[in-house]
């Protein structure tokens, strides 16, 4: 069975792909997406999402067979609180994760309420509009440590090998309080220092990474970094193989440049 890559998404705003005038703001996001799909080096046995709108205390792991959905945005039309993306969850690869990541001396626990969040669902329904994928989330761990979410990819990355596609969905700038042309600047300048990083070495990247806030307008960028993290999981699984851009888009909501990377 080949080894499949990782990805760092960028995943768009909201549930953008059932509102056209934003699924046309996004359409190379959306072909990126399905590029993807085309570039893997054959049909995944199930998709592992890191989404930056899950977090718990500890590093908990999606495990129900159906999972539900969850609204988790505000101030979008009524049918986007109806939007259903009915992938069957993988419980057997949910205990595999969790055994993984406990056995890294991470903490872990399964789940089997949570539910699919729009930074799952929507890529998934993009890529696989058919809901045919199996598809689990690995939460985000409070507090963000970095090296704890270097440590949960690397924990994760035997599943590459397992026929899983693993990927971290945020966004490479997430300030929702600064769209529009006062995000030109910041989200240009954090974006390039992220692809020149992302280029570099693989022990100098995942250092430089772990201290992303001395990056070019971090925390303008990143208030909270929880739209940034999945990045550090994504890599964390293909931590020693490189990187390439696979979406770049400027001027999004009048300003924002953003962009999504493939490891290995």
């Amino acid at each position: 069975m080949p080894r499949m890559p990782s990805y760092f998404i960028s995943h768009g705003g909201g549930p953008w792909p059932w509102m056209p005038d934003w699924r046309a703001m996004f359409a190379n996001l959306e072909a990126s997406f399905v590029q993807m799909v085309k570039d893997l080096p054959e049909r995944p046995k199930a998709i592992l999402m890191i989404s930056g709108h899950w977090e718990d205390d500890s590093f908990a792991v999606m495990s129900s067979a159906c999972p539900p959905m969850v609204y988790d945005y505000h101030g979008f039309p009524p049918h986007t609180f109806q939007i259903t993306y009915p992938a069957p969850g993988a419980p057997d690869l949910a205990q595999r994760a969790a055994d993984l990541i406990r056995a890294a001396g991470l903490p872990a626990r399964l789940d089997d309420r949570q539910g699919y969040d729009h930074g799952c669902f929507v890529p998934a329904f993009v890529m696989y509009p058919d809901a045919s994928m199996p598809l689990f989330q690995v939460s985000l761990r409070r507090g963000y440590s970095p090296k704890e979410h270097f440590a949960l990819g690397r924990a994760l990355a035997p599943l590459r090998d397992e026929g899983v596609l693993i990927l971290g969905s945020g966004l490479s700038y997430h300030n929702l309080r600064l769209f529009g042309p006062q995000a030109k600047v910041p989200s240009e300048a954090f974006d390039a220092w992220l692809a020149e990083t992302l280029a570099l070495p693989a022990a100098e990247r995942t250092e430089r990474l772990i201290r992303w806030e001395e990056a070019p307008y971090a925390r303008v960028c990143h208030k909270e970094e929880d739209h940034l993290v999945p990045l550090f999981a994504a890599l964390g699984a293909a931590e020693a193989e490189p990187a390439t851009m696979v979406y770049h888009d400027k001027d999004l909501f009048g300003g924002v440049t953003a962009s999504s990377y493939r490891f290995g």
